[in-house]
């Protein structure tokens, strides 16, 4: 047999040798580092570490790193200035929740509330009359926002002199009205009543801009079409124009909700001693600060204030996203 028709039989029979198949991974699974090991991953890589690690380190160093160590001031019983701490547990969130917390909550949960819902609804009756095209429009906008961008210091300072039971412009109002004129600053509930109306007075103008950014965004064909098929304009806001404004119902919720926790300085300056408006934030204060100097159970106020705003946000983007319409 020839070489030539023994080369052909070998092929016939599949003795000729084949080459050896390059090895690949199973399907569906990646090599973890196949992205990372071309040139261009490498230096976007760098890139990315370059631009966006000063941040991240200032972040953690200058937020993440004090939430860390306020866990662990919680759980000490140490007033500040003493170079010395007891270790307590969870004395401090034990000693808070069967003492004064329930009252402080509930104050915190009263301001939350009428704040919020106040800020929000007439901030939306604001902007549906500041939608419309009349004379001094454009003013009356800059003149609805402009408390919100004020020092709140400045802002509770105006509004003592507004409240005072002696000199006061209301009182002045009231007197010829001859309406009683409530003790303000001394009773709780005038006390927290007089704080809401001001805080919703700074921040009406916030969400009034805020809705009528988003009033102005919602698409005038469909409220014409709704219009021509007979809707009136209550059952057009209703069932068209509201719930095309969920999405900026839901961020106002959330930045309102939050300032509204953190609300400190109008409380310090219009009523710092009086117990109807001691809030949480105001009584993290109140403890380190105010003359009680308890550095540990401050530290474990504010721990629950912390634990209480990552709730909020999350029960808010858990539940009520769902309700939001983004088209």
């Amino acid at each position: 047999m020839s070489s030539g028709t023994a080369t052909a039989q070998a092929r016939v029979d599949g003795a000729w040798p084949r080459a050896r198949e390059p090895r690949t991974s199973r399907p569906g699974r990646r090599d973890p580092l196949a992205l990372w090991r071309s040139p261009r991953r490498r230096r976007d890589l760098w890139v990315f570490l370059l631009l966006a690690g000063p941040n991240v380190a200032l972040i953690v160093a200058f937020c993440w790193r004090p939430v860390v160590q306020n866990l662990q001031y919680s759980t000490l019983e140490w007033t500040l200035g003493n170079r010395t701490a007891r270790f307590v547990g969870l004395g401090n969130f034990v000693e808070f929740f069967t003492g004064e917390g329930g009252r402080v909550l509930w104050t915190t949960l009263l301001f939350t509330v009428f704040t919020v819902g106040g800020s929000m609804l007439l901030g939306l009756l604001l902007a549906l009359a500041l939608n419309r095209r009349l004379v001094g429009t454009t003013f009356a906008r800059s003149a609805v926002f402009a408390p919100f961008v004020l020092s709140g210091v400045g802002v509770g300072l105006v509004w003592v002199f507004i409240f005072d039971p002696t000199v006061g412009v209301l009182s002045n109002v009231l007197g010829r009205l001859h309406v009683h004129m409530p003790q303000w600053f001394l009773q709780p509930g005038p006390a927290l009543a007089m704080v809401c109306i001001v805080f919703v007075w700074k921040n009406l103008g916030y969400c009034a801009v805020i809705y009528l950014a988003g009033l102005q965004s919602v698409p005038g064909d469909v409220l014409e079409a709704a219009a021509l098929d007979g809707a009136g304009s209550w059952r057009r806001f209703w069932r068209i124009t509201l719930p095309l404004l969920s999405p900026t119902t839901f961020f106002l919720l959330i930045t309102t909700i939050l300032s509204s926790l953190q609300s400190f300085d109008l409380i310090r300056i219009m009523t710092p001693l009086n117990p109807g408006t001691t809030t949480l934030m105001y009584d993290v204060y109140l403890q380190a600060f105010g003359g009680y100097n308890r550095g540990g159970y401050s530290s474990a106020l504010a721990t629950v204030l912390f634990v209480i705003l990552v709730a909020v946000t999350l029960l808010q983007v858990r539940f009520l996203e769902r309700r939001v319409h983004y088209s």
